[in-house]
This record gives C-alpha cells, structure tokens and sequence, in this order.
C-alpha cells in the first residue's frame, strides 16, 4: 500500500481537580502534560509532518503569561516539542519558581497532529492557532482535523462584516470566523456587566465566568460544509471540541471526575488511561463537548443530525487496528473476500500461497485465511464421504487428506529503513523498486500467490515494487487482493485523495473509454461539468461518475490489472476487488462511502469532485487550483 496521507489527529486534555491534588496523587504537576505527550505519541499514525500543543493556564495575574504554545516541523515534531516544553519547565525551575507558575503548567491542554492534505507546508499552517488579545476571554487557541469544502463563502462572510483576513486558507478563516463570534459574546458580556456596574478585574472575571461557547459555535457551524473535529481553547479556560453533522471525521471522549479527554481514536484514550472500551464515548455527529472555566462539563447539539457519512475508508485503513470494533471489521473485509479468490485461483487452495502486503492488510489476511481454511474443511468432508464410498477409507488416506492446509507464507518484507532520497535519476528509482523484498523459498515455483492489501489507491508501489519482486518467486498466478472497493473519487474532507488523474480506477475508465470509442463521454462530463462552475453548491450534480457508468467493476479491474503489470512479468495478474455492498455490511455503522460510489455526503463535495474532474482535463495537477 502506497503512502496516503490523511487527515490530522487532535487531542484535548482538561484537568478538572488543582493541579496539586495531581502532584500529590500521582507524583507530579505535569500530569496533564504527561498524559497529552502519550495520548500523540499513540496517535502518531495520524500525522507525520508537524506537530503542536498548546496550554492554558487558570487564574493567573494580570502581568503573568497563562498560554503558551510549541510547533514543530517534521517526523520527530512531536519529541522535540515536549523536549522544548520540558525544557522551559526546567529553566523556571533552576530560577526557584514554584512547579505550579511554570510555562506548559496548567489545567487546559491541545495537541495536534498534521498532515498536510493542501500542499501548503511551513511552520505557519501547523496547529493550533493563536488569537491574541488583552482580553483573556478574547484570546483563543483553535486545532482541527478538517477540511472545509466552502472556504470561498466563509471567507466571504467574513469580508461583509468588513474583516480583512490575511490568508486565505481554511485553518485561518476558521480562526478569524470563531473569533469574530467571540468577540460578539464578549461584547454581549461587556455591555451586560458594565450596565451592572461592574469595573476592573471584576468586570473581567464576570465575562470570563459567564462566556457562552455553545452561543459562538452555533453563531459559526451552520456556515460550515465538510468534514470536521474542530476544538477550541478560549483564554478564560473554556474548551470545546465539536464534530460534523455527518460524523465525516471522528472523535472519542472520557470524562471522570478528575479529567476529561478528547481525541481522535478510541484506543489511544484506552491505552493512556486504562480504560474498558465502554468507559471511552463517542462524541456524536453535530454535537460539541464543552468544558466551561469552572470544569462544568456538558454535550450541546449544536447542528442537527445530518445522515450518517461516518468514514469507511477510516475504518479500512487509517484508523489503529487495536480498536475491538476496528479489529473485528478488518477480519470481515478478508473474509468477504474469499469466494472471489477461490474463484481467481480455480479453488485450487493446495497449490496456493496466500499472504499479505505489510503493515496494515495483516487483520484482514486472517480474516480471508479463515475463510478458506472453512472452505478447506468442507472439503475435506467431502473427500472423506468420497472415500468411504468408495471403499479406500485407510488410515493413509484419511491422514492424506487431513493433513492438507492453508498454506500462509511472510513473502513480502517492509524494508521501511530504505531511503530514497539518498540518490537521484534511475538510481533513485531502482531503490524505491526494492522497498519491499521477499521471503525467497516461500513459495513452489509454478504455484499460485494470493496477497492482500487493504487498498488500492494509485497503484503506484503495486506496479513499481511489488509486483515485480513477487514475481521473482516464479508463481503461476499472481491475484492481488484489496479489502477496499475500488477507489474512484476524490477526497475532500482532510485526506490527501484530491486528484482525480492519480487514481488507477479514474486511469483504468479513461482508458476503456478511449479503447471503445466513447471519448465522448469524457468531452460531455467535462462540458457539464463546466456548466455549473457558477451554481450554488447545492445544486450541483455529480457528473464525473457517467465515466465510469458504461462498465462493469469486473471490467475496470481486469483494466486496473493490465495497467499495473510490469514490462516482462511472467506471472498472469489479477486483482480482486471488494464490493461496495460487501464493505456496508462488513462495516455497518460506517456508511461513508464517497470515494468508492461518489456519493459525497455534503453539497460542497460535488462540486469538489466536478472542479478536480475539470482540472484533470485541462492539464491541472492540483484539485483546488
């Protein structure tokens, strides 16, 4: 499986005791500082580029800082982060100050986790965001596993109420949006209180004490269309985090009567803080978990429920397999898959090998073993019913047929050490063949190979590495397996999917198309495409599925197979593809299925997908040029 990046990871800690019940309990007041730095080192999966966190301090005075913040670019970001904030820690320390008043010392923590899925990089796109202001309850920290599909009309929002923002890219937007309603609720507060009689810190605190986040979120959700984990630090201690109506993107709290925690997968809140899988909730979709400055705790419905999109690509592939639920729909994958493959290799099970490409495709290769291993016994019934009836039930043939197998070898290795970058030209381009290597005497020559791997996206390290070296094993019979549906759509809620040209079923269509004579098709796409340029989001259909229309899925991968094979492979290949159907009930709760069907679960993704389709005819590289 070729690297995808995907969408970011977020976690959120708020300490709801004084961070000396937290020293004398467990021995430190970095506890919360502690339990962030695990909770994105677990979610490290999530993003490899960057990384940041952010901290909030409680009732500090006037004079001393009480937010701090540390980004980092790169893969070791996370490290050098908690490296830096320990480090501050330390130097205040050396100076005689008090653990309690040191920097990254406090009760509200964020963390994120980045990958790019925009192109933009620099250390200006890493979260969180900071809004500054005198105003402690104007001042605001914002992270986010998202992508907005309406930047354009958020941005122009913004602008009408004569704001002049200085970017323009969805994290910045969102900001300046958040803040704008946060400074109407404190200019609500301001007017209140000052009426009151209220003066000083005195009026300071009351707005502090009585600032309502649910009145900012919903003052700014309903301008939002796409896929979205949004939190929020404000200065006075409030936080929240909200998810989408659809329930796109996902989130997972806990809260006890010492702590509450948000972050993006179940199991990395389990692991932190030794939980069972039902002490940790789902934050549910248009909901927002809120923790006021006082460490009142609530769940508000901020947008209504919209249809389920929970994402089942997220399931496959980008979520952590430890998840129960995860763990036991990978097995199902595998196993759905099993009369397609009996079906490839002619049920020839003993003169088959079957395997898995590394690392992700593991659980759901036991699922598709088990599944002919069922099959296997079945047989072997049979075979033995066959004996008796024909007199030739011997203890040597009985033994003959219980002893045939499942034949399960390691052929492909991960060499994850291998750098390319080292060399350049071909030079370069023979290495990136040799990411991966095989396990030589695993297979008989002549026999047939079956691997599985949970996607098939661009096929570009199937075609330049795997293939080739698999076939240096001599099988017949090559059948490559996906525990995915064919992935034919663009994504444009935070995974890095955005260009339609990339995708090997987009390549495999256009070549049928061209093949039989339908260039017509292509040229009517893009005119209707075209067509609805200026179309309100809402009433743009997605017309970039009529290329694949005309063909079968059996068609496109029997395609798919022809483009991936390598010059001089001796091997016959086939890929197998998994059933949109077959994924639904393999994955039930998560129907999300856009980059299979396109059907996109938000008016903003169908005019993503015909601008992405647009951009591929015209010679564009970039979904969002």
């Amino acid at each position: 499986m070729e690297l995808i990046k995907h969408e970011c990871g977020i976690a959120m800690i708020r300490l709801l005791k004084p961070l000396s019940y937290y020293k004398e309990k467990y021995g430190s007041a970095l506890y919360g500082l502690d339990k962030l730095y695990l909770i994105m080192e677990k979610e490290h999966n999530r993003g490899q580029e960057a990384a940041g966190i952010g901290c909030v301090k409680l009732d500090t005075p006037p004079g001393q800082e009480y937010i701090f913040r540390e980004r980092a670019q790169g893969s070791d970001a996370i490290s050098r982060i908690f490296a830096n904030a320990h480090q501050r820690i330390s130097e205040e320390l050396a100076e005689g100050s008090d653990p309690e008043t040191a920097p990254f010392v406090g009760e509200v923590y964020m963390g994120h986790l980045r990958y790019s899925t925009t192109g933009r990089s620099g250390i200006n796109y890493v979260h969180p965001f900071m809004r500054r202001n005198n105003w402690s309850s104007r001042n605001m920290l914002l992270c986010g596993n998202f992508n907005m599909t309406n930047v354009d009309e958020i941005f122009d929002s913004i602008v009408a109420t004569g704001q002049h923002p200085r970017l323009y890219a969805d994290t910045f937007i969102l900001l300046e949006q958040l803040g704008h309603a946060l400074d109407r609720e404190n200019e609500r507060l301001f007017s209140e209180h000052t009426e009151a009689g209220l003066k000083a810190l005195d009026l300071s605190h009351a707005i502090a004490r009585d600032l309502n986040v649910t009145n900012i979120l919903k003052r700014c959700a309903p301008s939002w269309d796409g896929g979205y984990v949004i939190c929020g630090i404000v200065g006075n201690g409030d936080m929240w985090a909200m998810r989408d109506p659809h329930g796109i993107r996902p989130a997972f709290y806990y809260k006890d009567d010492e702590i509450v925690v948000v972050a993006s997968e179940r199991p990395v809140i389990q692991t932190a803080f030794n939980l069972q899988i039902d002490d940790v909730k789902e934050l549910l979709p248009g909901q927002a978990i809120i923790v006021d400055r006082d460490g009142s705790v609530r769940i508000d419905s901020i947008l209504p429920k919209g249809d389920n999109a929970r994402c089942s690509f997220e399931r496959i592939y980008f979520s952590r397999g430890s998840d129960r639920d995860i763990y036991r729909e990978r097995k199902t994958l595998g196993s759905n898959l099993v009369n397609q493959v009996l079906k490839a290799i002619s049920d020839d099970i003993d003169n088959t090998v079957f395997s898995f490409i590394p690392n992700t495709a593991e659980v759901a290769f036991y699922g598709l073993v088990e599944g002919v291993e069922d099959r296997l016994i079945k047989n072997k019934i049979l075979d033995i019913q066959r004996l008796s009836k024909t007199g030739n039930l011997t203890d040597e043939n009985i033994a003959n047929v219980l002893k045939r197998r499942v034949r399960r070898e390691k052929v492909a290795i991960k060499d994850i050490k291998l750098r390319t970058f080292i060399a350049e030209g071909s030079t370069r381009n023979d290495l990136a063949t040799h990411v991966y290597d095989i396990t030589y005497g695993s297979i008989r020559p002549g026999d047939n190979l079956v691997v599985i791997d949970d996607s098939i996206v661009r096929g570009t390290t199937l075609k330049q590495s795997i293939i080739r070296i698999l076939d240096r094993l001599n099988p017949r019979k090559m059948v490559i397996v996906s525990s995915s549906p064919q992935v034919r759509f663009p994504d444009c809620y935070g995974i890095d999917m955005s260009r339609m040209g990339e995708f090997i079923a987009f390549k495999a269509a256009m070549a049928l198309l061209e093949e039989r004579g339908m260039r017509y098709v292509i040229d009517s796409v893009y005119h209707r495409c075209k067509e609805q340029d200026d179309l309100p989001k809402e009433e743009v259909v997605n017309y970039v599925r009529e290329i694949y229309a005309p063909f079968t899925d059996e068609e496109v991968a029997a395609k798919i197979a022809e483009l991936l094979t390598p010059e001089g492979t001796h091997a016959e290949i086939e890929i197998v593809f998994q059933s949109v159907e077959a994924m639904h009930k393999a994955i039930p709760d998560h129907p999300g299925d856009w980059y299979f069907t396109g059907n996109y679960p938000t008016p903003g993704g169908n005019r993503l997908v015909n601008k992405a389709f647009i951009n591929y005819y015209e010679g564009r590289t970039s979904a969002r040029d």
